[in-house]
C-alpha cells in the first residue's frame, strides 16, 4: 500500500467513502452512496474510482435524512457534505 493510500484511508470520512463506493457498486441507494455520488468527480480526480453515480443526489441525499431525521436532516446534511469535503482536500494532499 503506498504511502498516498495510507493517508486517504485515514482521512476523515473515508468510512463513509468506502461505504458509499461499496452501496453504489451494489445498486444501494444510502446516505453514503448519495454522498459519494456528490462527490464522484473530484473523487476520481484523486484516483478513487466511484461506480456511475446517481442522479441528483442533493436532492436525494437531503430528502432521506430529512425523511429518516425530520427537522434535524438539516443539519445531518450539513455535516455529512463537510466530512465529504475534509475528505476530498485530504484525499488531495495526499496524492
Amino acid at each position: 500500500m503506498s504511502t498516498a493510500s495510507r493517508h486517504i484511508d485515514a482521512a476523515p470520512g473515508a468510512d463513509l467513502i468506502k461505504r458509499g463506493i461499496a452501496d453504489l457498486s451494489a445498486g444501494k441507494e444510502t446516505a453514503e452512496a448519495l454522498l459519494v455520488s456528490i462527490g464522484a468527480t473530484r473523487l476520481r480526480s484523486v484516483g478513487l474510482k466511484p461506480p456511475s453515480p446517481i442522479e441528483s443526489p442533493e436532492h436525494k441525499l437531503y430528502l432521506l435524512l430529512a425523511r429518516e431525521q425530520g427537522d434535524a436532516g438539516h443539519s445531518a446534511y450539513n455535516a455529512l457534505i463537510r466530512r465529504l469535503v475534509s475528505f476530498e482536500r485530504t484525499a488531495q494532499c495526499a496524492t
